[in-house]
């Protein structure tokens, strides 16, 4: 960018190249897997993390060691867990392997399905603008307040008293 730029053609030949440059080409995404052919990701929610791996499987979801349907009992949770699955289309597709500790169940569910989609994404990029549409990737930064001290909880206070 010495040379001064004196008509048009000049103009449009700087131009050709700015656009063509390297760095504004847009590379598309690599498949992220370990040697067994895995997608690692890790979930958060609340107090709760997952650690999640996916591979290519039946559909077989095991929690802790424990199949879903005993770790998540409840049918919301295991709802909660397979959404990323309906989303992108892949439900029995793959196998997740997930361990996840703190927080209560509620949080863990959130936990392992941020896990999940975030693993998916890292398995098959062409599953990224469905999983990102749905809000999937976005982790849920809602936490416990904590407690202030001259108050009986987060914000409440003591019960006043006039005499």
């Amino acid at each position: 960018m010495a040379e001064e730029i004196k008509s048009l053609e000049g103009l449009e030949a700087v131009a050709g190249e700015v656009t063509a440059s390297p760095e504004t080409v847009e590379t598309p995404r690599e498949p992220v897997r370990d040697a067994l052919g895995r997608s690692y990701a890790t979930g958060k929610r609340k107090d709760a993390v997952a650690r999640v791996w996916i591979k290519p499987g039946s559909g077989k979801v095991v929690v802790n060691g424990k199949p879903i349907n005993d770790y998540f009992a409840r049918p919301v949770l295991q709802m909660i867990l397979k959404q990323p699955f309906t989303v992108s289309g892949t439900e029995d597709q793959f196998d997740v392997m997930a361990t996840v500790k703190g927080g209560g169940l509620s949080g863990q569910a959130g936990a392992v399905k941020h896990g999940v989609s975030k693993a998916l994404q890292l398995y098959d990029p062409s599953l990224r603008g469905a999983l990102k549409a749905a809000g999937f990737l976005t982790r849920d930064s809602r936490v416990v307040e904590r407690k202030k001290y001259g108050k009986a909880k987060a914000r409440k206070s003591f019960q006043f008293s006039k005499r």
